[in-house]
């Protein structure tokens, strides 16, 4: 089955399709990562994307349902130069083909993903349609220059009601803007008794759930789309212990005046260097973003830069300066990749028991 990718620039790639059938619609990002894509297809941060692959060979260990961060696939489509269609691995239950026909994703082999990857190193992010059926490449580039694209992707990802996933120890509120499953596993491997809230509750919501601590999770999209969770996030500061991650990371920079920016072509990987100012040391971590917080915004505001990018110095981690409040642009859930920084789960709860024992909430 022929597959043809067209990015906005008329770029076209054709190859072999695999997995559903179709027409979609997204913006073309890249991974660097060697393993990890049944995480990738599954984090919903990745919504409205269509993900490309870096490494030469995808599908080779199968897929299972055991390795998946949300119910269901997020991408717009995905780009590989190989799959493997006979996997080997002792958990696998499906093969990559079936997992993307079930999910309803089209998936494109057989072309040069290095040379699309350096041209969306060199351009940036674009937009791209692929599709497995016939129209010409002038009337793809109509359809795609007259494409809707959506704002706001965090509500397309949230949860629509609240629910809990119940523990033994402290209260941690959980806002969903696109949360992995990896964080519910770090929080209950803590015991944290966890209650999680769609991203538009208003401050009385959260705070009526008596909660002992508030985790912003990640999420897709630009966070200038979301003006009302970062005036909600403005009114929790310093009312109980907060830890953002990625999407949460960026909503409480600009909760306290910071700015953010989209990143030429985004950080997604498994092996992104960090290095940690307090101590010096570097972190190897898992990142998937395109937006950043700027640094030169951080002056003048109540947040102190902790953590940067050893790759190209953009802001990684900051830390309130009065209130128990933090964030990393990374993953410290690690889902797939190293885990260095899980560590950041435990200094959060450290700072929810200060906090539950009257130590007040600030740092």
């Amino acid at each position: 089955m022929r597959a043809r990718l067209l990015l906005e620039d008329g770029t076209v790639f054709t190859g072999t399709g695999f997995g559903a059938t179709g027409e979609s619609f997204g913006e073309v990002v890249f991974n660097t990562g060697m393993t990890g894509y049944q995480e990738v297809l599954t984090d919903p941060s990745y919504y409205g994307q269509i993900v490309t692959m870096t490494y030469p060979l995808i599908g080779n260990y199968g897929c299972n349902v055991d390795d998946i961060e949300s119910m269901r696939s997020h991408v717009r489509g995905f780009v590989v130069r190989e799959w493997a269609q006979v996997p080997s691995h002792y958990r696998s239950r499906f093969t990559l083909d079936t997992f993307l026909k079930r999910e309803r994703v089209i998936g494109i082999a057989d072309l040069d993903t290095r040379k699309l990857t350096r041209i969306l190193r060199v351009h940036g992010t674009m937009r791209a349609v692929l599709t497995t059926g016939d129209d010409s490449v002038d009337t793809l580039l109509t359809k795609l220059h007259d494409h809707t694209w959506p704002r706001d992707q965090v509500a397309q990802v949230t949860t629509r009601d609240a629910y809990r996933v119940p523990g033994e120890g402290r209260r941690i509120v959980l806002l969903d803007f696109g949360t992995k499953m990896g964080t519910l596993r770090s929080l209950r491997a803590r015991s944290a008794d966890v209650i999680v809230l769609p991203a538009a509750s208003s401050a009385a919501d959260i705070m009526s759930w008596q909660p002992q601590g508030i985790m912003m999770s990640n999420g897709p999209g630009d966070p200038d789309d979301l003006p009302d969770i970062v005036s909600t996030v403005q009114e929790l500061i310093g009312r109980v212990p907060l830890f953002g991650i990625c999407m949460g990371h960026q909503i409480l920079a600009k909760a306290c005046g910071a700015r953010t920016a989209k990143l030429r072509f985004g950080h997604r990987g498994v092996n992104h260097p960090v290095k940690d100012l307090s101590t010096g040391r570097i972190y190897m971590t898992s990142q998937n973003h395109g937006y950043v917080v700027t640094p030169e915004s951080l002056v003048g505001t109540d947040l102190q830069l902790t953590h940067i990018n050893q790759n190209d110095g953009t802001v990684e981690g900051v830390r309130h300066k009065e209130a128990m409040a933090f964030s990393v642009q990374y993953h410290p859930e690690a889902r797939p990749g190293p885990d260095d920084s899980d560590y950041l789960f435990d200094e959060f709860l450290d700072q929810v028991e200060t906090f539950a024992k009257g130590g007040g909430t600030h740092a």
